[in-house]
C-alpha cells in the first residue's frame, strides 16, 4: 500500500529498472554533447585515415600501418553517428532493408581488410579490401541521402554509354 501511496504522489524513484531502459538513460546525453563528442570521433576517424595514408610509404611495414589506421578510420566514423542518433537507433537504421547489403558488405570488407594484415599477411590483398572498403562505405553513406542512389546509378550509367 506504502508504494502505492509513493508511485501516485510521484515520490517514488522507480526501483525495478529493466535492463533495456537503464542502457537507454545510459546513453541519454544532451545536444552539445552529442555534436561535441560527434566531431571529436569524426576527426579522429579522418586523422586515422590521414596518417594510415602518410603510412602507406614507409618501407617495409607501411601497407600493414596503412591498412590498420584506414580501417580504424572507417570504424571511428561509423561510431561517431551514434553519438548522434544512439546506438541502438544507429543499428536498427544501418540493418533497413533498404542498406542491409551495403551494410553488410562494408562490415565485411572491414575485417577483411583486418584479416588479409593480421592473419594472411597478403599486403596486395589488404590495399584491395581497403579500395572496396572506401566503395562500400561510399555506397552506404549515400543511402542516407535520398535519391542520391539512383542519381549515382543513373550518372554512371550515362557516363558508360
Amino acid at each position: 500500500m506504502d508504494k502505492l501511496r509513493r508511485v501516485l504522489s510521484g515520490g517514488e524513484e522507480n526501483e525495478e529498472v529493466g535492463l533495456t531502459s537503464q542502457m537507454m538513460d545510459g546513453t541519454t546525453l544532451s545536444f552539445g554533447t552529442r555534436v561535441k563528442w560527434f566531431v571529436i570521433c569524426f576527426a579522429g576517424g579522418v586523422l586515422c585515415s590521414i596518417l594510415g595514408t602518410a603510412l602507406l610509404f614507409l618501407p617495409k611495414a607501411g601497407v600493414n600501418l596503412f591498412a590498420v589506421f584506414y580501417t580504424l578510420g572507417n570504424i571511428a566514423a561509423i561510431s561517431s553517428t551514434c553519438f548522434l542518433m544512439g546506438p541502438f537507433k544507429q543499428l536498427k537504421r544501418m540493418f533497413e532493408p533498404t542498406r542491409l547489403i551495403a551494410t553488410i558488405m562494408m562490415l565485411l570488407f572491414l575485417v577483411l581488410t583486418l584479416c588479409a594484415v593480421f592473419w594472411w599477411g597478403k599486403k596486395g590483398l589488404a590495399i584491395i579490401f581497403c579500395i572496396l572498403q572506401f566503395l562500400a562505405m561510399t555506397w552506404y553513406s549515400i543511402s542516407y541521402i535520398p535519391f542520391a542512389r539512383d542519381a549515382v546509378i543513373k550518372c554512371f550509367t550515362s557516363c558508360l554509354s
